[in-house]
Order: C-alpha cells, then structure tokens, then sequence
C-alpha cells in the first residue's frame, strides 16, 4: 500500500469519499478517476491485479503530475481491502442493480466500489453486498453500460450533491468546503 501526505488546502478534511476501483485494467480510465478524487477530495484504492503499472516513472511518462498528490491505495486482493479498510457505507455500482444511483442516500465517506471495465464487479463480491445498495446508472434500453471513468464521476458528484442539499458541505465560489468553515 502506497499513500500520500493530507495536503493543506484543500477545502475539507478528507476524504469526503472513498473510492474503489477492482481491478481496474485500462490506465487511462484511472488516470481520469484519480483527477476526479483530487476535485472531490475523495480517496482512491486500487485493488490488484492491476492492467497497468504506478510506479513513478509510469505516472510521469503519463502525465499524471497530480498522482503524488492523490494518496491511492493499493491492494492486493478484495480481502487484503476489506480486512485493512473496513469499508462501512459501501455502495456497489453493477448493471446488475436494481435500484438507480439517485436512489440512494450518500453520505460523508461513503465507498463508491467500481468493477473493470470488461465484467464489473465479480459475484461474489455483489452476492455478499446488500441487494439496496448494489446501484445502477439509468439508461435507455439496450445500451451499453457508461465508460469507467463517466461513471465514477457521476456517482461522486451526485454524492457531492447530495451532501451539499442537505448542507453537509458548502459549494462556495466553485470550491468544496466544509459546511461549518
């Protein structure tokens, strides 16, 4: 497991939520997440195995000059994760859901729990989850499900606002604050 110092600054104590990625196989994709954490202030755990490497001379050759600030995680297995996070409030995002994302209720360090992009998350991990919490993302009949990238941000910024109607968090001047700064 790798993490970063908490950079002052930020806007919120962290993380405002905690995202996981299982086995994610397409670097770009996660790329993308890791920005969309850091504008969140949300954490991000990557479950191995790994389609990609993040070692420092990968981030840099791809760019990813934000990476050190990110803090991710990494884990070598569900178990691994589980057993060192304790993930409290997870919600399970699968085309196998029942219930819509604008159905559920996110909190303040909520885990979003992502599969990869070529079969989403295994069975075993949705069997062992509460069927209300495994979600899915509305779409017209007979697409495909959203690219990785669009759809963990789309869950975190109906998380963000969700906390923010209910006055969790404060949105102020395009920044994230905390609701009582």
């Amino acid at each position: 497991m790798t993490s970063a110092p908490q950079l002052p600054g930020r806007g919120i104590r962290s993380p405002l939520l905690n995202i996981v990625l299982h086995e994610p196989e397409i670097p770009n994709n996660t790329g993308n997440i890791g920005r969309t954490a850091i504008v969140l202030g949300a954490s991000l755990h990557l479950i191995r195995p790994l389609g990609f490497d993040t070692d420092e001379k990968a981030c840099r050759r791809a760019g990813l000059d934000y990476w050190p600030r990110l803090g991710v995680r990494e884990h070598d297995s569900w178990r691994a994760f589980t057993a060192s996070e304790r993930p409290g409030s997870a919600w399970f995002f699968s085309a196998l859901g029942t219930r819509s994302v604008f159905e559920a209720g996110f909190s303040r360090g909520d885990w979003l729990v992502f599969g990869k992009e070529t079969a989403g998350l295994p069975a075993e991990i949705l069997d062992a989850a509460p069927p209300d919490r495994v979600l899915r993302f509305p779409m017209m009949p007979g697409e495909r499900g959203l690219n990785l990238a669009t759809a963990v941000c789309a869950a975190g910024y109906e998380a963000v606002r969700q906390m923010w109607a209910r006055g969790d968090i404060r949105i102020e001047c395009g920044c994230i604050r905390e609701a009582n700064e």
